[in-house]
This record gives C-alpha cells, structure tokens and sequence, in this order.
C-alpha cells in the first residue's frame, strides 16, 4: 500500500492487474517528439558559420589588407606565439575559405578568390603601413623556419597580389617617408612635383594630406 501511495503521488500510472506495480508512460507530447542529435548539432554547425561570416566581415571594417597565409603544418603553439608577435592592428583568423568567400562575394575583397584553396589563415591589416604590418610575420616564418607557410596571396586597394608581387608590398614607402617626399617635392623646382604627380594616386594623396597638415599646423 506504501508503495503505491507514492507512486500515485507521480507523473506515472499504476496498473494493479499484477502484484508487482508497471510504470506506463504518460499521454504527454513532449515524450514523443525528441529532437534528434543530428538535427542539434546541425543547428551548432549553421550557427558557428553565421557567427564566422560576421567576424569576417567585422574585420573588414577599415581593413587596408586581406592576406591568406598556407595554414597546414602549424602547431598550436606556433600560432599562439605568431598571433602574440603581431601588432594590435592586425587580426589573424583561422576560417574555412567557403566561409570567408561567402563574406567577400560581392566586395573589392573579391578579388582573393585565386587563395580559395587549401588551408589558410586570414591576416586582417587595420593600418596604412603596409610593410610595417607583414614584417612580424616575415620575422617569425625566419625565426621558425617555415619558409612552407608562405603568403599565398593577398588584396590592396582592390588589387590581387600573388606571392611573387608581395616584394611590392613589403617595400611600399612609410607614411614618414612618403611625407618628407612631399615636402622635398614641394620645396624644389618644378619638375620634382611633376615626378611627384605621376607617382600612383594613393601616394599623391598621402603627400598632399601631409603639406595640408603642415600648413594647419604653421597656421596658413
């Protein structure tokens, strides 16, 4: 009697047509529609690609360059230690390509569509210095021997570069010295500032930005 006073107490039903109690099952919906694992870790799965779209993207607010850089044969470590070696304007993320091409369809960054192959990591440059940007990396793939883990391409200002064009990039001049450029330009006789005007337009733009600082500056 004990026995079946606290078994009527719960969610259960007790059957008496045998001495010892059965637990039947109640009518209640929920038991009979479980979700199904797949069906859980499917959802998990979409929600990290949306969530890994997003951060791209987010990192291509004011980036000036998107890098791929060959992934395999990195260790945890090695990463952890590449990741501490880069300047606070520069992000460096591990994506799946489909992840980061759907991000990019449709922009300028488009153009990276040559690096969507193989294992990469993604090197965000939030900063106009350019070659003071890849030079941490350059100094670690040194450091660590990992002449394999090389940039496999990258974009700027639209522009897709390949791995044989990087050179190009790591020696584009500093703000400092595109300034002095100017100034020098714009102190001398005129055919330096007609050399000057044919130099590419981000550089004249960048020269002219700096003889309008200086003159704010000096008050004109």
């Amino acid at each position: 009697m004990e026995t079946t006073a606290l078994l009527s107490c719960s969610s259960y039903k007790t059957t008496h047509h045998s001495h010892t109690p059965r637990l039947t099952r109640p009518s209640n919906p929920l038991f009979l529609s479980k979700p199904k694992p797949n069906f859980i870790r499917a959802a998990i799965s979409r929600t990290k690609k949306e969530e890994t779209v997003e951060t791209v993207k987010t990192n291509l607010e004011n980036c000036y360059l998107l890098a791929a850089i060959k992934y395999t044969g990195f260790t945890v470590k090695q990463f952890q230690d590449l990741r501490r070696s880069l300047p606070e304007s520069t992000t460096l993320l591990v994506a799946k390509n489909t992840l980061v091409q759907k991000a990019i369809e449709g922009t300028k960054w488009a153009a990276l569509e040559p690096c969507m192959k193989g294992m990469n990591a993604w090197f965000f440059v939030h900063s106009e210095e350019i070659p003071v940007a890849i030079k941490p990396y350059r100094d670690f793939q040194k450091e660590k021997k990992l002449d394999g883990n090389d940039f496999t391409g990258a974009v700027f200002e639209g522009k897709f570069y390949g791995p044989a064009d990087f050179k190009e990039l790591e020696t584009m001049p500093t703000r400092a010295e595109i300034y002095a450029k100017l100034l020098g330009s714009l102190q001398g006789p005129a055919m330096s500032i007609v050399g000057t005007l044919q130099a590419p337009a981000r550089d004249v733009v960048m020269l002219l930005k700096a003889y309008v600082n200086k003159l704010e500056e000096s008050g004109q």
